[in-house]
């Protein structure tokens, strides 16, 4: 069900430098989100889920909004949230309002990719629970962006801090899922991957 996570950066050149000597894996070029002013890279984390790298993108202007992710304040790279690929996006959405949880509205969104094809999908807004909350994605009939031929970087787990993991907990029960979440006080992700050497990494 994870579809894939969101590694964000001021820098995209810098981040998709950080992630190939961490992990020895180099990601490929997605494509560009055209008038979000993004672009992102990509590498394939194991049955059917991948990592999007994302930041600013140089070929184009800068957006007339703010750029997705809260891009435009970060001072680093970070894992910034993750999605969920529910079997009925419309269906999930009802349900979780149901159990006391609105995920919000999908939305339609694009890109390009580097071979000029045009990419949609639908999505709630990212970014609830300071990004431990999956907002939920649906590819349509757009092929899924880990039937390119994607370098792989295997994720063992992912696991969230939070200063009230009940929070998060009642959010993932209502969306039907099991993550693992200890108390801290500053939020935040963290990907332990397998790098070439077949060494534990962690991504945050």
């Amino acid at each position: 069900m994870l579809d894939h996570l969101v590694y964000a950066a001021p820098d995209l050149t810098e981040a998709v430098a950080h992630v190939t000597e961490l992990t020895g894996v180099a990601p490929v070029r997605g494509g560009s989100h055209v008038g979000l002013g993004t672009a992102n890279y990509l590498a394939g984390l194991g049955r059917d889920a991948y990592l999007e790298i994302i930041g600013p993108d140089p070929e184009q202007p800068a957006p007339a909004q703010p750029r997705p992710f809260g891009i435009d304040d970060l001072t680093e790279a970070k894992l910034v949230t993750w999605s969920v690929h529910p079997e009925d996006l419309d269906a999930a959405i009802t349900t979780a309002r149901e159990k006391g949880y609105d995920p919000g509205e999908a939305a339609e969104m694009s890109r390009r990719t580097v071979e000029d094809e045009l990419l949609s999908w639908r999505l709630t807004p990212p970014g609830a629970l300071d990004g431990l909350a999956p907002f939920l994605i649906d590819w349509g009939s757009t092929p899924h962006p880990t039937s390119r031929d994607l370098p792989v970087i295997p994720l063992l787990m992912m696991t969230g801090v939070h200063p009230d993991p009940g929070a998060v907990h009642k959010v993932m029960d209502a969306l039907g899922l099991e993550f693992l979440v200890r108390k801290d006080k500053k939020p935040g992700l963290v990907a332990v991957l397998t790098d070439t050497a077949g060494r534990q990494v962690s991504l945050s």
